[in-house]
Parts: structure tokens; sequence; C-alpha cells
């Protein structure tokens, strides 16, 4: 993620929210620093974070806890590609899920799948192709959340 000069000012830092009306937002990456700043980024724009560094870490929390949102990596380790976004959709159908990825190839004349396009007919309603700046991020998580309270009304939590 790109710096984002925008953080909360004066006047946003007043109007928080209450805890409880917070959109709860699950973040799955094997990248701690990835984490990290997405984590950071989100809680500074009032939105209630839990962090799995990994595809297991992160079903478990989903077992544990109701979410608005998802953020899940495509690669990582021991669950390989697709197969974490099938089973995170499977597990929570009518949670919005954005899949990320960062992945690059070593040939870029050679023809490449587009894993994102393939993320999203497995359940995902978004994408984000990493790197991606703070405002794709809010943007994006926005929408989905937005494209949520319309289809499921009586999820008082969503934003």
């Amino acid at each position: 993620m790109q710096k984002d000069s925008g953080f909360a000012g004066p006047s946003e830092q007043n109007a928080q929210p209450r805890r409880g009306d917070m959109a709860r937002i699950l973040v799955v990456d094997d990248d701690p620093m990835v984490c990290m700043a997405i984590e950071v980024y989100l809680e500074r724009h009032n939105f209630q974070v839990t962090v799995a560094d990994g595809g297991e870490a992160g079903l478990k929390a989903l077992e544990g806890s109701p979410f608005d949102l998802m953020l899940v990596d495509i690669f990582m380790p021991h669950m390989r590609g697709f197969e974490s976004i099938r089973i995170f959709h499977e597990r929570a159908p009518t949670v919005p899920l954005i899949a990320m990825s960062g992945y690059a190839f070593a040939n870029i004349n050679a023809p490449a799948p587009d894993f994102l396009r393939m993320a999203l007919e497995l359940g995902a309603s978004r994408c984000l192709r990493k790197p991606f700046t703070p405002a794709a991020l809010l943007a994006v998580i926005d929408e989905c959340l937005a494209e949520a309270r319309q289809r499921y009304p009586h999820k008082a939590q969503l934003r």
C-alpha cells in the first residue's frame, strides 16, 4: 500500500461511531506488513479489524465471530490459490469478499491467467491488485458494504 496523507483530521475524529456500530472486517494475508498497513488504515477510518495471518487462521476467526466484509489474499502458503476464496465464500456466502493479489509473472511475454477474474467466478465480490492505494481500498470496501446493505437490510452493523 502507498502512503496516505489523508488520515482522519480533527472533524473526523469527533464523529467516530460507537465500537458496536463499526463495520467488522476480517483481513486474511500471510504478509505481516500488508496486514499491519491495512489494519492501521481501516481502524483510522472507523472499522473494527481482525487480522489473520493465513487461511487456516482466517477460517477460525470466521467461525468465532461475525464479519461484515472479508479481505482475502489469493496466494498464501498451505491454502492454495483459489481454495481459500472458495472456502471463505462457502462458509460466509452473504459476507462480501474482496480478493487481493500481488502475483507477478517472471516472464511478461507468456500469456498469464487472470487470477483476479477467476476469484470473482469463485465468489469474490471485488478484487484488488497489489499494490493498491489506501483510497482504492476504502472505495472498494464502501462499494461492497453499500451493496450488502441493499441485499441484506437486516444486517444493521453495515455502515
